[in-house]
């Protein structure tokens, strides 16, 4: 147990440390927001997020530009696990890499099998990625009932559901491209890649080069927060003075409180006043919710589950000591805590369509808050 608690460097107690208080602040907003929402101000706190600045509301400014700081802290955290963490050896990166493809691909297939040839159907990609926050902070409660090789198995599927989420965004959620704005974002990209490989480290170099990237992919139907995953791989991961912190450390170090306490909580707040109107418990029983709450709470521990046993009877891998499979079960199931990733697909996937949004979202409030208290019993039985 002492050898497994070494794998919990300094850097990984911090994140888990800011993801857990991250945790309880976006739980808290979500709350505000629903309470404002459905309160007699709520018209006029609906009315705050869409009024104009700069000639974008504010809600598009949160979820295309502070969103795009997320993504950067996601590609930052993902560029580590693979240098030096659970991705960086194919041995320990197979399990938490099969576990997240088998939680990406039977939640999408359990939405698409009721939605197949309806106006919804696009909506596959809303059950696929796991909210890290939400599921360090279930574990966080359970304190030494649960074994350490869990907590960096669940960082490191989540870590790959957000990255093949980042994935399913750019592909099938990307409105008309212009290739002239695509073009320059990806010259921007080039360029910061080629000062990395001339061992290049001043990091405000990287961040004001990002910034025009983002501009750019803002402009081209890309999504602009995959700037922030671009600019991510950009940033060198190891200062040229090996004594030195790199500037990829320095940024992670520095977004991790600011992400969470500021850019989360109010993606919340801008994202989570849904109105409960006196029908809405029907729009839970439409295809889209059955489809969302299925692939939230059922294909994401089944996809989990069957990949892992069918990736470790072919031996591919095996699970971590002190692991059992009531872990990885339990495991799947906080996997099934949608909500930051979740939502952010609802509104690309069903732009300017309200009433779909307001049931998608209820439907992926209710199966999150389920998988969570599910999660949180099991490991608390185990």
């Amino acid at each position: 147990m002492a050898r497994i608690s070494g794998v919990l460097t300094e850097t990984f107690q911090r994140f888990i440390a800011s993801e857990r208080a991250g945790g309880y602040l976006l739980i808290a907003a979500t709350l505000i927001a629903i309470a404002l929402a459905n309160s007699p101000v709520g018209p006029a706190y609906q009315a705050v997020w869409q009024g104009k600045v700069l000639g974008l509301s504010v809600e598009h400014w949160i979820n295309d530009g502070l969103m795009a700081v997320f993504f950067l802290l996601v590609g930052l955290e993902l560029e580590r696990e693979l240098y030096v963490g659970e991705l960086s050896e194919l041995g320990k990166a197979m399990l938490p890499l099969v576990a997240a493809v088998g939680g990406m691909l039977a939640p999408a297939l359990a939405h698409y099998a009721f939605n197949a040839g309806t106006s919804t159907q696009g909506g596959f990609g809303i059950p696929m990625a796991t909210d890290i926050a939400f599921a360090l902070g279930i574990l966080s409660l359970l304190g030494n009932r649960v074994p350490a090789a869990l907590k960096v198995f669940v960082v490191a599927f989540a870590v790959i559901d957000d990255l093949g989420a980042i994935l399913v965004i750019a592909v099938f959620y990307t409105a008309d491209l212009s290739l002239a704005y695509l073009a320059a974002a990806l010259a921007l990209w080039a360029a910061l890649i080629v000062l990395n490989r001339r061992r290049v480290m001043a990091l405000p170099v990287y961040l004001g080069g990002g910034l025009l990237m983002w501009f750019c992919l803002l402009h081209s139907g890309v999504h602009a927060t995959l700037a922030g995953v671009l600019l991510a791989f950009a940033i060198p991961f190891r200062h040229v003075r090996a004594e030195l912190p790199s500037p990829s450390h320095r940024l992670e170090h520095a977004l991790h409180r600011p992400v969470a306490f500021l850019v989360l909580p109010l993606f919340a707040l801008a994202n989570t006043g849904v109105v409960l109107t006196s029908d809405w418990a029907s729009g839970l029983l439409s295809s889209n919710s059955l489809g969302i709450a299925a692939g939230l709470l059922l294909g994401k521990p089944v996809g989990v589950l069957l990949a892992a046993s069918a990736a470790v009877a072919a031996g591919a891998c095996r699970l971590p000591e002190a692991v059992g499979w009531r872990h990885l079960v339990a495991a799947g199931v906080l996997g099934g805590i949608g909500f930051t990733m979740s939502i952010f697909i609802t509104n690309l996937a069903f732009a300017n369509q309200p009433a779909i949004i307001n049931a998608a979202k209820i439907a992926i409030l209710g199966a999150s808050s389920l998988a969570g208290t599910l999660g949180f019993l099991l490991l608390l039985r185990r």
